[in-house]
């Protein structure tokens, strides 16, 4: 074997080497980023669980309906910063319990936001058996003006027991801190347990529309 035959030999086994290298190092990064993938996922399932558990220790030994919305409110307060509550249930009657909030509330033409639901939508989205968006709910019959809504983040998540629609959690955030996926997913963590408590205790003598 002369010198140019031994060179193209060592050109073409570098030359593999480095593919080889190439391929192994590709290999560890997928094998890395998947590694950090599912330690987000671990992370972020209990963060939820954690989340779960203070939220219905919270709720231990409240029997008084607007002491467990208040508490409940609360909590969920101390998840989601500035977040705004209202409570709307329909069973026996229609009652609506606004969570006292420091931040004061969000105002279309110069009512709270959710003085802007009238009867019907309130039936509507009582009867909905999924979350509801702004857009959804403004579809639906919420009264105001696009640009007033403009300035808001909300939803409303269904509250029921045993398939049977208790009512609706109204939230809101200012816009410039939107209510997000993650945020929504967190709520709906806790919604099957408020349920059930909520539909243990009874309304106050007074009911609200």
């Amino acid at each position: 074997m002369n010198q140019d035959q031994r060179q193209e030999r060592l050109r073409l086994l570098v030359k593999k080497l480095n593919r080889a290298r190439k391929r192994q190092a590709s290999q560890v990064d997928i094998l890395c980023n998947d590694l950090i993938t599912a330690q987000r996922g671990f992370v972020k399932r209990l963060s939820g669980v954690t989340f779960a558990a203070s939220f219905y220790k919270s709720l231990i030994g409240e029997s008084d309906l607007e002491r467990l919305l208040t508490a409940a409110g609360r909590a969920l307060q101390s998840e989601l910063l500035d977040v705004q509550i209202t409570f709307f249930l329909r069973q026996p009657e229609r009652y609506r319990f606004r969570v006292p909030n420091r931040h004061g509330d969000h105002r279309i033409d110069g009512r709270a936001l959710d003085e802007c639901f009238n009867s019907e939508l309130i039936d509507e989205v009582c009867k909905a058996k999924q979350l509801c968006t702004l857009v959804e709910l403004c579809a639906m019959g919420l009264e105001g003006t696009q640009d007033e809504f403009g300035e808001i983040s909300a939803a409303a998540l269904p509250l029921r027991d045993l398939g049977r629609p208790l009512g609706f959690m109204l939230l809101s955030r200012p816009v410039s801190r939107p209510l997000k996926r993650e945020d929504l997913d967190k709520v709906g963590l806790i919604i099957c347990g408020l349920s059930r408590a909520i539909a243990g205790c009874r309304l106050p003598q007074h009911c609200s529309v």
